[in-house]
Parts: C-alpha cells; structure tokens; sequence
C-alpha cells in the first residue's frame, strides 16, 4: 500500500508521484536553463564572432597599410636600386672608357716604341754590315805583314796626334844609341822622353786564332810566347836608355780583344814584360796615358807662364791706378761743369723773370706812363 503525503486539488499524491513530478519539474527547469544557457552562448558566440571580424577586419586594414607601406618602400628601393644600378654603369661605362682609352694610349705608345726599336735594330743591323765589312778588311789587312805593321802603326800615330800639341812628340825619332822607335813623347824641363812601339806581332797570334785546338794551338801558344818575349827583350835592350829614355817603354797592341786575351790566357808574358819595365797598353790605355801626359804638359806651361801671368797682372795693376786718376780728374770736370750749370740756370731763371714783368706791363698811350715803367725796369 503507497502512502500518501498530500492531496492536491482533492487528488492523492503519492511519494512515487511526487518524486516523478520533481523529477519532471527538475527536468523542465535544467531544460529551461539549457535553452536559456544555449541562448546566451549564442549570442556570447554572435559578439565573439562580431569582435573577431572586427579583429580580422583591423588586421586586414592594418595589413593592407602595412602592404601599402611595404609596397611603396619596395617602390623606392627599387627606384634607389635603378639609380644606383645606372650610376654604377654610367661610372662602369667611364671606367672602361677611360681604360679603353688608356689602353689605347698605351698600345700606341708601345707601338711607337716597338717602331723606334725597329728603327734602332734596323741601324744596328747596318751598322754590323758595315762592321762585317770593315772586319773583312781588317782581316784582309792582318794577312799581310807590312799592312799589319802599318795598321798599328798608323792607329797609334792618330792617338798621339789626337791627344799631344805638335812638338811634344815626334816619329820615327833617332836615338842616341841610333835605334828609331815608332813614337817618341817629349816632357818639360828636359825630362826623359817616353818610348812607344807599334810592332806587335801577330804571326803567332793569328796562328793561335787559326788553329783547332789540340797540339797545333798548344804550338801556336809556345810560339806566340817566344815572339813576344823576343819583342819585348829588344825593346828593353833598344829603348831603355838611362837619362835619355823614360825607366818604362809602351808596347802598344792595335785590338783590345788582343789585349784583354793577352791578360786572360798569358799572365806570364804580362809578367815578364813588368820585370822588363815594359808597359803593354791597348788603343784605350794608350789614349788614357797620352790625357794624362796632356794633362802634365798643360801644368808644366802653365807654371813656366807663371813670371808672364805676374807681369800681365802688374800691368793691369798700373793701368787700373792710371785709370783712377782719370775718374778724380773727370769727376773735378763734372763738378766744375755743374757749377757752371746752377750759374746759367740762374741767369735763365732771371731772365724769364723779366721777360715776365716786361709781358706784365700795359703800354700807355701818353708818355707821362713812360718815366713810371723805366722806373719798374730800373727797379728789376
């Protein structure tokens, strides 16, 4: 049997009733305050939705300023960049320009250089024809023994003239012993003169110079070596004449080439023509000793002209003092001649003054005006 709390409305209620009744009644409030909490997420929805459009809506303005921002900063970058990008050309373009230029420059300098070395080759390459042919006609000279001692001796005579005044030296001159050696160089203050000889031999030399080697040039040298010592021995025992003669001799050597192998290949030729004090020179140290030799000479004569330098210097002396009384003598002439100038520009100024005074007066029509001008002139 169910027990029955209450009536309602004169109806019975039982427990079930009721608690199904609450349960209903609960039911309808929780489904009331879903649709109401349903409603009110709605509208929280509707405003959340309306503020994030809002939201995108400044984002996309803010987006589109900063685009806009961004697209006129790329603008001027872009502008920056071509103006510079065409600067950088135009001086690009200068740059090579200039270079191009430059190098042009420099091409047609180096050709004009390349020219003038053409040129200088092309002179040298005439200049060695012509040395090829007067070679060949040295060699044909050498081949003969009287051309040779000719040739030497006419080159050593042309130094000798070139470089000494006519009478400091002399040719083909007699000793006191009665030998005649090429050159004889005369020295102030009756000084010894020097000995020079021109007779080189070259037999032997150009047998060195023909031979191929081996025995036959070892031979040539053997025999080069014996015909210079014998010349040098007979010019020592010629040439060397105590008192008369200088304590050395010149053997003079018409090559420098001839020279420079002497040196090289026989040091023991240079070292016997010492111990018989004779000098081996070649045209250059020829040429070097005959300046020297020149250069004593001009000192000798100038210290022999020495008294007559004095003389011409006293001479001037007395001529300068005559010259200086002249100038007192003209100078008391100058003053007196200035004197007589001031006395006639005083004359000068005395007479235009009257002449003056003269133009000044007014000529009168009656002689009584007369007496009252000579008395003005009287009075001047």
């Amino acid at each position: 049997m169910q027990t029955v709390p209450f009536d309602l409305a004169g109806h019975p209620v039982t427990l079930l009733e009721a608690a199904l009744a609450g349960v209903a009644l609960l039911l309808l409030i929780l489904l009331l305050a879903a649709l109401a909490g349903r409603r009110r997420g709605v509208d929280d929805e509707e405003d959340a939705a309306e503020e994030r459009l809002a939201e995108v809506m400044r984002m996309q303005s803010e987006m589109a300023g900063r685009m806009n921002a961004m697209a006129e900063l790329l603008a001027r970058r872009q502008s920056d960049l071509v103006h510079g990008l065409s600067e950088r050309m135009d001086m690009l373009g200068h740059r090579i320009g200039q270079s191009m230029t430059e190098q042009a420059r420099s091409a047609h300098a180096d050709l004009s250089r390349l020219n003038e070395r053409l040129a200088v080759i092309d002179t040298a390459q005439k200049n060695l024809t012509e040395l090829s042919s007067q070679v060949v006609g040295l060699q044909a000279i050498l081949a003969n023994k009287q051309t040779r001692g000719a040739f030497g001796q006419a080159r050593m005579e042309a130094i000798v003239q070139d470089g000494l005044p006519r009478g400091r030296y002399a040719f083909q001159a007699t000793l006191s012993n009665g030998n005649r050696p090429d050159c004889v160089v005369e020295f102030p203050n009756g000084a010894p003169r020097l000995v020079i000889d021109a007779k080189f031999p070259l037999e032997a030399w150009n047998a060195i110079r023909a031979s191929e080697g081996g025995d036959s040039l070892r031979g040539a040298e053997a025999q080069f070596r014996r015909d210079v010592g014998k010349h040098l021995k007979d010019i020592a025992e010629r040439y060397l004449i105590p008192g008369e003669t200088q304590d050395t001799a010149f053997m003079f050597v018409p090559s420098e080439s001839i020279f420079s192998s002497i040196h090289e290949r026989f040091e023991d030729v240079v070292q016997q023509a010492h111990r018989l004090r004779v000098v081996i020179v070649s045209p250059s140290l020829l040429l070097l000793s005959i300046q020297v030799i020149q250069s004593i000479l001009r000192d000798a004569d100038m210290r022999a002209q020495a008294h007559l330098i004095q003389n011409e210097v006293m001479k001037l002396i007395e001529d300068v003092g005559r010259l200086d009384e002249r100038v007192g003598k003209l100078q008391t002439h100058f003053g007196q001649a200035s004197r007589d100038i001031e006395d006639i520009l005083v004359s000068t100024r005395k007479v235009k003054s009257r002449g003056e005074r003269i133009g000044a007066l007014e000529l009168a029509d009656d002689e009584a005006a007369l007496p009252a001008q000579r008395d003005l002139l009287a009075g001047e």
